[in-house]
């Protein structure tokens, strides 16, 4: 047996470890690595959708690379390239579309770009104010031809439905606050919203297209009223300023407000596309659930300022109705200018829906023969703004109840209260006062009155009327000072003798005893005693006139008219 040295060719060369790895681990990275990369790229090719192309009239707030293609809030393209048109008449944008995309983009299918709207403050709209403008679809029929090539839309589409309500149509005869984005509220509760609108010819009305979101699209029924619920409502009425508005967000960007009237609780939800008027206020909506109109008729031959279309008619200041016409008429046989007005009495506003079966117009002739006129009122002091009453009159000359053609004529009354009025003639008579003249010749008194308490012959008169009183006084100072003992004695006297007199009446009496009641000393001391009786009462007298009129002793007694003292 030789030995034999190993060589390189001889399996047994190598260490007996090496031997035992055929496969290194480190192979594996690049075998992961290219596994995902594989399934990267086809996960692209099978998600890498057609490139589309959408031509719109301007780029603004669309971004190559950025602004994305959106249905339901889900990402379904990027923008990847934005160029002009070879006409220059706008502008071509270049989508790359989803995969998954690939079955919405038919014929039919639609484009809009989505741009904040600061004049309806939708949610989404104010998402794109931090996320920026996107390009919105709404997919195609899917049995449609598919294609590649579309023109955007300036506006949202007023017929967009996503099938989680119905889409109504209003008409209006005039906007108002009402754009694109606008809500609708039932009962102050955001249900929808306006989709768009179409002036049509310009002669007819508006059509405005809303939606009514599930489930409150069920509340829209065939007698339901529709109003105009933009901005703020300001009224001046017996409860004093009254401001109704629905919300912030309604008085900014307009709002749409409907109710249902309880007596359509058992009609049927209305139609897809159903067709309803718009009212300019709720006010006149609440006024047209009342379908039972009777159209009358006055003449008047006094001012009718502030009475216009729409004024209220009262009955014991209810409302039963409003005026609708006020024409000027020249009376052809009397050749004398008349107002005409013609109004509109709502039996149901009165007695509601549930009107007596009654004839109204029976019912208003019998009162007419009691004696009730159309009468013009005030209802506003600050405004002026005037109603037609329906009042009785007392002693009213009897009238009859006639008809022009359709139209009942009522008696009127020329008698009005208006205040405004009673006041215009209370500003005439006031203008009518010369205020200027008064005002000139009480300056003229003032200047006359100055010069003469101010003249000379004024000052002569007032120191001779001072020298006049000073001697008077000392007159009546030096008989007080004379006069004064002896005035105050008078009394002491008068009682002197009055007690002289009792004691003499006291003798008389027992003298009675003695001599008798009619001998001729008792008549004799009789005759002393009612001397000396009268002579006290005559002192008495004396004293007081002396009292009240101590200047008698200057002047002496006065004399009565006719001579007597």
């Amino acid at each position: 047996m030789t030995d034999r040295l190993p060589s390189e060719d001889d399996p047994d060369f190598l260490p007996a470890h090496v031997q035992r790895q055929h496969f290194s681990p480190i192979w594996l990275i690049p075998i992961v690595a290219a596994l995902i990369a594989a399934y990267l790229g086809w996960h692209d090719y099978t998600q890498h959708g057609p490139l589309v192309t959408v031509t719109f009239k301007t780029a603004e707030s669309l971004v190559a690379g950025q602004t994305q293609v959106k249905y339901k809030d889900v990402t379904l393209g990027t923008v990847e390239d934005i160029h002009l048109n070879d006409d220059l008449s706008g502008v071509i944008v270049s989508v790359r579309m989803a995969g998954s995309a690939k079955s919405l983009l038919t014929e039919d299918a639609r484009f809009w770009v989505v741009r904040p709207r600061l004049n309806t403050f939708n949610a989404s709209d104010i998402e794109t104010l931090v996320s920026g403008s996107y390009i919105q679809l709404e997919p195609g029929a899917p049995d449609a031809e598919p294609q590649q090539h579309f023109t955007g839309l300036e506006n949202p589409p007023v017929d967009r439905f996503d099938g989680s309500g119905r889409i109504f149509v209003l008409k209006a005869e005039r906007l108002g606050a009402i754009s694109i984005g606008s809500p609708v509220y039932f009962r102050d509760i955001n249900v929808g919203e306006a989709l768009g609108y179409d002036p049509g010819n310009g002669f007819d009305p508006i059509k405005i297209t809303i939606l009514v979101r599930e489930p409150y699209d069920k509340f829209v029924r065939e007698h339901s009223l529709f109003w105009n619920a933009s901005g703020v409502t300001i009224g001046l009425g017996p409860e004093g300023l009254r401001l109704e508005t629905h919300s912030l967000r309604s008085v900014l960007a307009g709002g749409i407000g409907f109710i249902t009237p309880s007596e359509a609780i058992n009609d049927p939800p209305a139609d897809a596309g159903a067709s309803f008027t718009l009212y300019d206020n709720k006010k006149a909506a609440d006024e047209a659930c009342y379908r039972q109109r009777i159209p009358y008729a006055a003449y008047f031959q006094t001012s009718v300022k502030d009475l216009a279309r729409g004024s209220p008619v009262l009955i014991y200041g209810l409302q039963v109705g409003e005026v609708t016409d006020v024409k000027l008429l020249l009376d052809a046989q009397t050749k004398e200018p008349k107002v005409r007005v013609t109004f509109d009495i709502q039996p149901e506003w009165a007695f509601g829906p549930q009107s007596p079966s009654a004839d109204p117009g029976q019912i208003l002739r019998q009162l007419v023969n009691k004696g009730m006129r159309v009468k013009l009122e005030s209802s506003n002091l600050l405004t002026g703004q005037k109603v037609l009453a329906l009042e009785f009159a007392p002693n009213a000359t009897p009238a009859a109840v006639t008809m022009e053609g359709d139209v009942t004529l009522l008696p009127s009354t020329g008698s009005s209260d208006n205040v405004m009025d009673a006041l215009g003639d209370v500003a005439n008579k006031l203008n009518q006062i010369p205020f200027k003249d008064i005002g000139d010749h009480l300056d003229h008194l003032i200047k006359t009155t100055d010069q003469t308490i101010g003249g000379r012959d004024m000052q002569q008169a007032v120191q001779s009327l001072a020298v006049a009183m000073k001697n008077a006084a000392d007159l009546s100072r030096k008989a007080e000072e004379n006069m004064t003992p002896a005035l105050q004695k008078l009394p002491d006297i008068s009682t002197q003798i009055q007690g002289a007199v009792t004691h003499a009446n006291s003798l008389l009496n027992s003298l009675d005893a003695g001599y008798g009641q009619g001998s001729d000393f008792q008549r004799g001391a009789r005759r002393v005693l009612d001397e000396v009786n009268d002579a006290a009462r005559s002192i008495r007298l004396l004293a007081d006139f002396l009292e009240r009129h101590p200047e008698a002793l200057i002047s002496g007694k006065s004399y009565e008219k006719g001579g007597k003292p």
